[in-house]
């Protein structure tokens, strides 16, 4: 399928599925709502069909490249669903002990994308953990339709007990320094700071992307320097933004926030209409020196 961006979109129709994607109205609400859009021979359905994700466009850095060493790992998660399975990437010729990166995905869980975000990490000399919070339910089924279904379907604070679990797992590793960052993006945004304000000191960097804020008397407990990242036409999420950052300043959290313009909820994911390419490749690039800089001291 020939590849389309956001602009190929009206926003109207980019905002519709934004609800779909994140469970606000089902399928059939968001093709009803399409067929506006459905001219020219398009039909709701072929749109429908556009603006889902397309892996073949994900792979950044190849499953099976000899810089990395991959394989999956299952973490004991006791205050969560029992254990929590995840995607373990390694640099392959590491000399000595390496800082750690949570890899937290959307609200579909483990997919192809996620598992390249952590293969990034690797190229860049990271150790990269992502959990899969689907784990209880049988695992990211191999299609987002169906991994948006079983999310739905896990106790969420369990869920989130997983990543922390995760995080701790990671962090004591033989071969970690002991100084791990998290990772996230959408939901996994949500749970970046989420583990922020729950790990406090013992978390070094967080990076959330349109993540969901913290209320203000958790933000007190953040004690990671956050990198976050919104996009200018994410106004759902981007509404929490101005009583986060005035809790930030209030609790002396150190913190950098860049709002790209033009780019959509959605922006770093590379195997979606709205993805936008300029602000991903700003946003990682901040990204990788935010860790390089706290993980590595």
């Amino acid at each position: 399928m020939e590849r389309k961006k956001a602009t190929d979109f009206p926003q109207e129709l980019l905002n519709l599925f934004d609800r779909y994607v994140h469970g606000d109205v089902s399928r059939r609400e968001f093709l009803d709502g399409a067929k506006k859009f459905a001219v020219g021979g398009l039909t709701a359905t072929a749109i429908w069909e556009s603006l889902r994700p397309n892996y073949a466009w994900a792979e950044q850095v190849p499953k099976n490249d000899s810089r990395l060493k991959t394989e999956y790992a299952t973490v004991p998660s006791p205050q969560g669903n029992g254990s929590v399975r995840g995607y373990l990437v390694r640099p392959a010729n590491a000399s000595g002990k390496l800082p750690g990166v949570l890899v937290v995905h959307e609200n579909r869980g483990l997919n192809p994308y996620i598992e390249d975000v952590a293969r990034r990490l690797g190229v860049a000399n990271f150790m990269a953990f992502a959990p899969d919070g689907l784990t209880s339910v049988g695992g990211y089924p191999g299609d987002d339709e169906k991994g948006g279904e079983l999310f739905g379907k896990v106790d969420r604070p369990k869920m989130t007990e997983d990543f922390v679990a995760a995080a701790r797992w990671l962090k004591a590793r033989p071969d970690s320094t002991g100084k791990v960052g998290v990772v996230g993006f959408c939901f996994g945004g949500g749970i970046t700071n989420t583990l922020a304000v729950k790990m406090g000191a013992d978390l070094a960097a967080a990076v959330p992307f349109y993540g969901g804020q913290p209320s203000a008397a958790d933000t007190a407990n953040i004690k990671a320097p956050l990198l976050i990242h919104y996009g200018s036409l994410d106004t759902r999420v981007n509404a929490g933004w101005p009583a986060f950052e005035e809790a930030l300043k209030a609790n002396k959290v150190t913190y950098a926030a860049h709002v790209y313009e033009g780019a959509n909820h959605g922006f770093h994911n590379d195997t979606t209409p709205r993805y936008d390419e300029a602000a991903a490749k700003v946003a990682w690039q901040r990204t990788l020196d935010h860790f390089n800089k706290y993980l590595r001291g």
